[in-house]
């Protein structure tokens, strides 16, 4: 009986957490939902209003106290221009420092140079409806808005995965 409770309830999670990501009925693929975050300057941010204009978004979850995701970031700031030059991504990083840490995430995006866009989801709707357990946890968006690509965690030569896929999404764009 145990075993069947069990069993019944970690369904449910997983139904819960695959419903929380928008689904495309055409498709069957996966987009962002639409969640009211913040923008690093403390603006409202809708976040089905990510878009590139037909070319791939990458959606970085991640927090200043993860050293996993600095890594992570770094190599994406290495290779961003390249990357824009060649496929005109757009790089999100969401970060989910909490209303206590939240105050540090300009300071540290600010000293490091970072171009991408920073948004702040501090209470963790965005992480939640996207069904993030872990950080970092990045998605890679295609030009018409579907998930393509979803990885957790990060391990030095992630970024050359990143890379061919979005050069795959590219490809016959311009």
């Amino acid at each position: 009986m145990k075993k069947l409770f069990l069993f019944i309830s970690l369904s449910l999670i997983i139904l819960a957490v695959n419903a929380q990501v928008d689904q495309d009925p055409n498709t069957n693929s996966k987009t962002i939902p639409s969640i009211e975050i913040k923008s690093l300057d403390g603006s409202v941010f809708y976040t089905d209003s990510i878009q590139n204009d037909g070319y791939p978004i990458i959606i970085d979850f991640w927090a200043t106290w993860c050293k996993p995701c600095i890594k992570e970031l770094i190599v994406l700031d290495e290779n961003y221009t390249d990357w824009q030059d060649e496929t005109n991504v757009k790089i999100y990083i969401v970060s989910i420092d909490d209303s206590r840490s939240m105050s540090r995430v300009a300071p540290f995006v600010s000293g490091r140079g970072w171009e991408f866009e920073v948004l702040l989801d501090p209470n963790q709707d965005f992480k939640r409806a996207m069904g993030v357990a872990d950080v970092p946890h990045t998605f890679i968006v295609d030009g018409n808005g579907n998930i393509v690509l979803e990885h957790t965690a990060y391990t030095e030569g992630d970024e050359d995965e990143y890379y061919e896929l979005l050069l795959e999404l590219t490809e016959d764009l311009d």
